[in-house]
């Protein structure tokens, strides 16, 4: 039985929730969501609170169960406060600008990358080795901060890289020749 399933999301002040034929949608005052609901599962909308429930006992319908319910829950969070990831950048002349519509990263390389910043999320750069991630949908942020971060992962050896906030990367000792 799906313990996170079975709690009903609450709907808050200045969101409206709409489902129709399995399409569930989310708007508040940052923006407007909307989630394809599978067949086995079905969302109903009852005093103010939407109840995730599922047909049969299989197991694709029970992993399914908790995650939709998630989903939900987290677009309303994201409509209404929004989403945010941040990254710092460590290493001798590793740095980050913003230009335009493009983030240009510096990581050592002999030419800057520069990577198109995707219309639902917001890029911020307080410093050359700062990057705050924003938007409404916890997956793009998290998927776009992801991409960012695999363009120069932490070394193990001297931890130089792309990390996220308040990340610790654990460093290997040097290996000595005897």
């Amino acid at each position: 039985m799906s313990r996170i399933g079975n709690e009903p999301v609450k709907i808050v002040e200045k969101v409206t929730v709409t489902v129709n034929d399995n399409i569930v949608k989310v708007t508040g005052p940052k923006g407007e969501l909307s989630l394809t609901i599978p067949s086995d599962i079905t969302v109903e909308l009852k005093d103010n609170e939407i109840i995730v429930k599922r047909e049969n006992d299989r197991v694709k319908t029970k992993m399914l169960h908790g995650t939709i319910r998630s989903l939900i829950n987290n677009m309303i969070i994201g409509v209404t406060q929004g989403f945010e990831k941040e990254l710092e950048i460590q290493g001798v002349g590793y740095k980050v600008e913003l230009k335009g519509n493009q983030l240009a990263l510096y990581l050592g390389y002999n030419h800057p990358l520069y990577i198109d910043i995707p219309e639902d999320i917001k890029i911020e750069v307080p410093s050359q080795t700062e990057i705050k991630i924003s938007g409404i949908s916890k997956q793009r942020v998290g998927q776009f901060a992801s991409y960012i971060r695999g363009l120069k992962k932490p070394d193990v050896y001297k931890g130089k890289g792309i990390r996220y906030k308040g990340e610790q990367v654990r460093k290997k000792e040097v290996k000595v020749g005897i």
